[in-house]
């Protein structure tokens, strides 16, 4: 579901920025009030497995499409709302700056239509009101694939409308919005399926993580050392294997472009913003298209980098503030 910048217009894309960094500030805040100490590394090896999850592609049977798991139920149920949106957020801005996946302009939108959707929408209004305190592993699978279902959904209504708005194209509201519910609903559904299967196996061995930050302020302390090793562990096999088992089928948001305007796509219809910022992002993607079979480990790398540098800088700088 990741926006090309062809697909919106430099007000839209400053629109959605504004909210997206404010939504972040709020994140940060959120997190230096709880306890960092034991959140952070949590963060950076849930966002290093989200990464590696998102790189493999499943194809969606009978559609010549594919989808890939966005992973914000999943983070939510294990870091809490706010956590889980930060982590995501840095997943997105690696994919953005240096896998050149998702367009620079159009980041905010990204953040908002994956992000915002199912960290702070869909897990806290879905997946929380159906799974509630219970541990029951039949809550817990309708909370996940319901909530991953309305995530998507809500994800690309949003599209649908930042193009609308954007006026840059000529995609057919209607006709977009359908192709764009119908094979998210399918994503989704994958989506749910496997966010279940990863929360079952977190519940047989390490039911504390699903309760410890579930309010997004901090958690018990506790050891979560051999999770964080299995979920590294899981996340280096799909880094290195994503090559080999990805779908080499569009994913739901290009396949819905090219039912409409065919194979080639929207890129004339690029704003000269656009193409200027274009070329901002070709400079900072060194890994375009995850063009090496290292480009899975190498994005992990980073995202842990990347969650521990904005979470060490926010708790420095609230640590600061209160001792003045």
């Amino acid at each position: 579901m990741h926006m090309a910048d062809a697909l919106v217009s430099p007000a839209v894309a400053g629109a959605a920025a504004a909210v997206s960094v404010t939504l972040l500030a709020v994140s940060a805040r959120k997190i230096k009030r709880g306890d960092s100490e034991n959140i952070v590394p949590l963060m950076g090896v849930m966002g290093a497995f989200v990464f590696a999850a998102q790189m493999i592609n499943f194809t969606i049977p009978g559609t010549g499409s594919s989808g890939h798991i966005v992973g914000g139920i999943l983070l939510g149920a294990i870091l809490g709302p706010w956590a889980a949106f930060l982590t995501l957020a840095s997943v997105i801005v690696v994919q953005c700056l240096i896998f050149a996946d998702g367009g620079l302009m159009a980041l905010g939108c990204n953040l908002l239509n994956m992000g915002v959707c199912s960290t702070l929408i869909a897990y806290p209004l879905v997946y929380r009101p159906i799974a509630g305190a219970s541990t029951k592993s039949w809550r817990i699978a309708a909370a996940a694939i319901t909530a991953s279902v309305v995530g998507l959904e809500l994800g690309a209504l949003l599209v649908t409308a930042e193009t609308e708005l954007s006026g840059v194209t000529a995609l057919p509201t209607g006709q977009f919005l359908t192709l764009m519910s119908s094979i998210h609903l399918l994503i989704g559904l994958g989506e749910g399926l496997a966010t279940a299967a990863v929360l079952y196996f977190v519940k047989q061995y390490q039911p504390s993580l699903l309760t410890d930050y579930r309010n997004g302020t901090g958690g018990k302390t506790g050891s979560y050392r051999k999770a964080a090793l299995i979920f590294l562990s899981i996340a280096a096999v799909l880094g290195v294997a994503f090559t080999w088992i990805a779908s080499s089928y569009p994913d739901g948001l290009e396949w819905s472009i090219a039912n409409i305007a065919g194979e080639n796509g929207l890129g004339a219809s690029a704003s000269a913003v656009a193409h200027t910022i274009g070329h901002v992002q070709e400079a900072t993607s060194f890994l375009p298209d995850y063009g090496s079979t290292w480009s899975g480990i190498i994005g992990c790398i980073i995202v842990v980098a990347l969650v521990w540098i904005v979470c060490t800088l926010a708790t420095r700088r609230a640590r600061s503030v209160k001792s003045n």
